[in-house]
């Protein structure tokens, strides 16, 4: 596949999946962000931090459309990123990923990355809606959470080349070492360092709809992408390596 191909089938593929993806977090996680900023707002009233005004109220609303606005935007931006990555790890990657045809293999390869690279870091550090963190804490919890996300994704891609080396029979020495990893690393790793004061149905609510947005992305671009592979590497006479 030429190279130029390459390069605008994996950005059409990551912004119509960042499309999908904020289109279905402005409908479906929008709505606890409006819940979790109302409690975090009456804190802020029975603190003294800020008053029950007209001017308050006016400030927040003109915010809450600007951040709303830009729901769709951020997921098409966040998406041209992840898809980029996720079609450079396909073409490296396609020849030895199962499956029959491109669409099945970049399906496969997406639902692995949505498990190593969301998936499991969530387990550990589960998305919190606003009213859950202390703001001196946010640059530790996103070392956590990106460092845990490191750990996963060089892990399996550690595992994935012994797997190679070893038998068939033998293979499933590489994903009992990868879950090894891991168990160690929920273990070894610290928790996520904020209590949780918010309603937990609120919570537990809030991080359900959270994994439906993210899952959103990665079964989108799994397939948009390998629908374009499967039409565009057919007419193309040189192989993208």
């Amino acid at each position: 596949m030429k190279t130029i191909v390459f390069i605008t089938i994996v950005l059409v593929s990551g912004a119509l999946a960042g499309l999908v993806h904020g289109t279905v977090n402005f409908a479906i996680v929008e709505p606890y962000l409006d819940q979790a900023i109302g409690l975090e707002n009456e804190s802020l009233f029975a603190s003294g931090e800020a008053e029950d005004t007209l001017e308050f109220w006016a400030e927040y609303e003109s915010y809450r459309i600007w951040q709303k606005s830009g729901q769709v935007l951020a997921g098409v931006i966040l998406g041209l990123a992840m898809g980029s990555l996720f079609g450079i790890v396909f073409a490296l990657s396609r020849n030895s990923l199962p499956g029959k045809n491109d669409v099945s293999k970049s399906i496969i390869l997406s639902g692995l990355m949505w498990l190593t690279l969301y998936l499991i870091p969530f387990l550990k550090y589960p998305a919190n809606p606003p009213t859950v963190g202390d703001g001196e804490t946010v640059v530790l919890r996103m070392i956590l959470y990106v460092s845990f996300i490191i750990i996963s994704g060089v892990g399996v891609v550690v595992f994935y080349k012994i797997s190679k080396k070893l038998q068939n029979n033998k293979k499933y020495f590489a994903i009992v070492g990868y879950a090894g990893l891991m168990i160690v690393a929920f273990i070894a790793m610290p928790n996520n360092p904020d209590e949780i004061t918010a309603p937990m149905n609120l919570v537990n609510e809030f991080r359900f709809v959270s994994v439906l947005g993210v899952s959103s992305f990665w079964i989108t671009v799994g397939i948009i992408l390998g629908l374009f592979w499967k039409k565009f590497d057919k007419s193309s006479n040189l192989e993208y390596s």
